[in-house]
């Protein structure tokens, strides 16, 4: 499919029913997750905790009334950083209305017999008071659990408008968000800039592409009148050598949207423009499949490995494993895997493709390429969680480095992890891209692949790369 360029910017309709958002006071996704199944999880535990310790084990009756109590509850509510009073009373009002559910269907089922009525009333002051433990352990918890998930997200605001400062203040004020505020960007004059006394102001917009490269920042946050259309589109067109993720807080979106969705961000409605597909339960599916095949492969192909290993060692001097600086998710420098199938191994600032008849290559090394056998090893950089079955092939830093700045978007392949196969290798961009409008293909498929990922779309990928290994010529 054609890379649409972003030119038309259009209202957003209101949210769709059961459009993803944030609570008011953003939250990490793991806190968010845990608040969500902690009073559920512990009005079970609790009820399990009675039976064993007063019936001596859980019955059926048990597991059937805490799958109810379970349902009844779920979800949880984000009470994280709401006063300890409200805490309470919003826990006895839950737990109140939930056992008064379960009281009155027994009774009005006959049922309540079949349950011991000493475990029944331990368990109406049990539950809660467990409810409120765990409430109390999760708030001590959560600033070793945000560490735990690693430094917080760097973001900046373009546009020191009231939108644009409300969600800076928000931002710094909501601890538990793993995002850290940094600064604004704009081209007002110093009297018509708001928050700039409680914010710092980073620079000017057409400096922004530069700063979040410089500084590694993570997110962008475009907060712009419509009336800037020009200047938001070469803003746009200037982060594409960026890997940040970019969502607009106006009521605004462009055409060209990778991932797009709509979100909502400190209880404040953002449209991102530019988001890897893999946040959440994409990403812990992705992370899964990709251990489960990588780990299944790697023993199916072992002895295939100590031959290939054994017939490169052999046949040429030099180590049998090629180790090569490329850019993976976030160009982040990773160092990839591949068995040696040249009589050099090149990985400096520049660095020739291999071409058809390469004196480099090797008599085995041909054979590995054409095959695509030379990529095997980078299933161990797959359970290292440098790469991903499929994906966007990673390319050399050298050629990185010029592509980036010929093919508009070409860094936008990086929002997710390299792949040893991907959407370009099985639309005939595999081999050698002796030319800028091939690499230009291989990128367009690539961002195909971000706006269009599937777990089936992965699986028919490794399928057809399957097929292709014994059938296309175009490695070499």
């Amino acid at each position: 499919m054609p890379d649409a360029e972003p030119s038309v910017l259009a209202h957003v309709p209101p949210p769709l029913p059961g459009a993803r958002t944030l609570e008011p006071v953003a939250q990490s996704r793991l806190l968010v997750a845990l608040e969500s199944v902690l009073e559920p999880v512990l009005t079970v535990l609790s009820l399990w905790l009675l039976a064993w310790w007063i019936e001596g084990g859980v019955g059926p009756n048990w597991l059937i009334a805490s799958i109810v109590a379970f349902a009844l509850s779920f979800p949880g509510r984000p009470l994280l950083r709401a006063p300890a009073d409200k805490v309470a009373v919003t826990v006895l009002l839950a737990w109140g209305w939930t056992a008064g559910l379960m009281l009155a269907l027994g009774f009005a089922t006959g049922h309540i017999d079949d349950f011991n009525s000493e475990v029944v009333l331990h368990w109406l002051w049990f539950a809660p008071t467990l409810q409120l433990a765990g409430h109390w352990v999760l708030r001590h918890a959560a600033p070793q659990i945000m560490r735990l998930q690693g430094p917080p997200q760097r973001a900046v605001v373009v546009g020191m408008n009231d939108q644009g400062c409300s969600l800076a203040d928000r931002l710094s004020a909501a601890p538990y968000a793993g995002v850290q505020f940094i600064g604004y960007f704009d081209d007002r004059t110093p009297q018509r800039q708001r928050g700039g006394e409680r914010h710092p102001m980073l620079g000017r917009v057409g400096e922004v592409a530069a700063y979040v490269k410089r500084h590694r920042v993570e997110i962008i946050y475009l907060s712009l009148p419509m009336a800037s259309q020009p200047r938001i589109k070469e803003l746009l067109d200037a982060l594409k050598d960026t890997t940040a993720s970019v969502y607009f807080v106006p009521d605004m979106f462009v055409t060209d949207l990778i991932q797009g969705r709509t979100d909502s961000v400190c209880g404040m409605p953002v449209i991102s423009v530019c988001e890897t597909p893999f946040r959440g339960p994409a990403g812990l599916l992705k992370r899964a499949s990709d251990i489960v095949l990588a780990a299944f492969i790697l023993l199916l192909i072992s002895p295939v490995l100590l031959g290939i290993a054994l017939a490169v060692k052999l046949s040429s001097p030099g180590p049998v494993i090629f180790r090569q600086r490329r850019y993976g998710l976030n160009g982040e420098e990773i160092v990839v895997y591949k068995f040696r199938s040249m009589s050099v191994t090149e990985d400096g600032a520049r660095i020739e493709q291999a071409r058809r008849n390469d004196t480099r290559v090797t008599r085995v090394g041909a054979v590995l390429r054409r095959t695509s056998l030379d990529e095997l090893p980078q299933f161990i950089n797959v359970l290292q969680g440098r790469m991903s079955i499929v994906g966007p092939r990673p390319h050399a830093v050298a050629h990185n480095e010029m592509y980036r700045g010929l093919i508009k978007s070409y860094m936008v392949r990086h929002k997710v992890k390299p792949g040893i196969t991907g959407w370009a290798q099985v639309n005939g961009f595999r081999g050698e891209t002796d030319s800028l409008e091939k690499m230009e293909g291989r990128v367009r498929c690539d961002l195909d692949y971000l706006r269009n990922w599937s777990l089936r779309l992965d699986l028919y990928i490794i399928f057809k790369t399957i097929r292709l290994v014994f059938t296309d010529a175009a490695a070499y």
